[in-house]
């Protein structure tokens, strides 16, 4: 697998140091499991800072502070049930998709259908599996907020170049682009996004009323 597009290094810096929320933390991690180039990039990040916290001053403990952290642990509540076993076509996903609690899926314009994630509850960004048929055109679109794109199978194109398996996309209210899927197959992607899209053109602004992701 050939990865062409990669996150940009700031995202990947704040990943790197846990920075993100959920939603996107998900995303650019699955990026990372399966792209050396970013994967060394964050094991140097959290290098340099493993070597910046050798240089500080070690600070007292209280005597009792295991004691304490040990209560926490005993006095907190029981773990949720674990999700349900993964379904025959949910072991295709990267391994930490299969964690979390993946709706059922739901058409939301002809050619597109989408999977919501299940996540924690904090952060404003959703998480899902979005699924498009081959040769399926969207029309050219902006964000409100932003959008990060992985392709786990398929490919789609757009003014930014072809993205296949791997290959990572960011979007935001500058960028305007019109996703188009390649006719090999369908097209899976892991998506966080925060905000709506926003539709470009007259047909556009009667739909997009109708399309939410």
């Amino acid at each position: 697998m050939t990865i062409s597009h990669h996150p940009p290094e700031d995202l990947l810096a704040d990943f790197a140091a846990g920075k993100l929320e959920e939603a996107h933390q998900l995303v650019v991690g699955v990026h990372v499991a399966g792209c050396t180039r970013c994967a060394r990039f964050v094991q140097a990040i959290e290098q340099l800072a493993g070597a910046t916290l050798e240089d500080f001053e070690p600070v007292p403990i209280a005597p009792d502070a295991f004691d304490r952290v040990m209560s926490r642990i005993d006095n907190s509540p029981e773990d949720e049930a674990a999700p349900p076993p993964a379904s025959a076509t949910d072991h295709d996903l990267p391994p930490a998709l299969r964690k979390y609690r993946i709706g059922k899926r739901r058409r939301i314009a002809p050619g597109l259908s989408m999977r919501p994630i299940e996540l924690s509850g904090s952060g404003k960004a959703r998480a899902f599996l979005l699924r498009s048929a081959p040769g399926s055109r969207m029309l050219e679109h902006t964000h409100t907020g932003t959008e990060l794109t992985l392709v786990l199978e398929g490919s789609f194109s757009h003014e930014g170049g072809r993205f296949g398996p791997g290959d990572f996309d960011y979007g935001d209210d500058e960028i305007e682009h019109r996703p188009v899927v390649g006719d090999e197959g369908p097209c899976v992607c892991l998506v966080a996004m925060t905000g709506d899209l926003r539709m470009n053109g007259f047909l556009g602004r009667l739909i997009g009323p109708f399309v939410r992701l």
